[in-house]
């Protein structure tokens, strides 16, 4: 049976009664397999791995050169995962100098907030340059130096994993690869005289991935690239 205490002096403060570290238990998982948490307070290490990506828009009279550096957490235990951690970029066009560090100080540090950074290469995809995008090599279509960026912090997560890549199944490989083949077969006569590229002269701007392969095929418009339809 509990025992009534009786109060007689007035309660001006009150603290919560935590348990002792040896009551305390987790009956799904054990200490040893609990990931640790990422967050800000964790101090860089005095090594870590990244890859420099190079890009070289039309926009831009020089190159700029991205560094990605990833930390790996939880090492040697069934958790381990390798995060980004900060970002650099090195550009000698210096009109871009300001943004540009601007935006390598908010994604680091968004970076060792952790969590779901997808929105991040959202948001940067998004922004559109007022005096119009640019085609990259091969036919891709970039609506701005930022979406660029964007595109390769993107591509940089899907290397390490924290994306899961958009792939096609081998049937909508094999009908795009058919429908590529009639398309330059009924065609081939018009292109023989162009300089080769990834998809057909005649293809237009896919919505979906920024791709210039979107061709007319049985009566549907169709992306040679991601296989979107505009019949579904």
């Amino acid at each position: 049976m509990t025992a009534i205490v009786k109060i007689d002096k007035k309660i001006i403060t009150q603290s919560v009664l935590k348990n002792k570290p040896s009551e305390v238990k987790d009956t799904h998982v054990s200490d040893q397999k609990k990931p640790l948490v990422f967050n800000e307070k964790i101090s860089r290490p005095d090594e870590l791995i990244g890859k420099t990506y190079k890009i070289k828009p039309p926009v831009s009279d020089h190159a700029l050169y991205i560094t990605i550096s990833d930390i790996v957490m939880n090492q040697g235990t069934e958790h381990e995962e390798r995060r980004p951690f900060e970002i650099f970029i090195n550009c000698r066009e210096m009109d871009h100098f300001q943004w540009i560090v601007s935006q390598t100080l908010m994604i680091s540090a968004l970076f060792r907030k952790g969590g779901d950074l997808t929105f991040i290469t959202d948001e940067m995809k998004s922004v559109r340059d007022p005096n119009g995008g640019y085609f990259m090599k091969g036919g891709k279509f970039m609506p701005s130096l930022v979406a660029h960026i964007g595109t390769i912090i993107e591509h940089h997560l899907t290397s390490i994993g924290l994306i899961q890549g958009e792939v096609l199944s081998d049937i909508q490989k094999t009908i795009l690869a058919e429908k590529r083949a009639q398309f330059e077969g009924e065609n081939q006569a018009e292109n023989d005289n162009e300089e080769p590229s990834n998809y057909p002269k005649n293809a237009t701007l896919c919505k979906k991935c920024n791709e210039k392969a979107v061709i007319l095929m049985d009566g549907c418009n169709t992306c040679l690239a991601c296989a979107a339809s505009a019949c579904g």
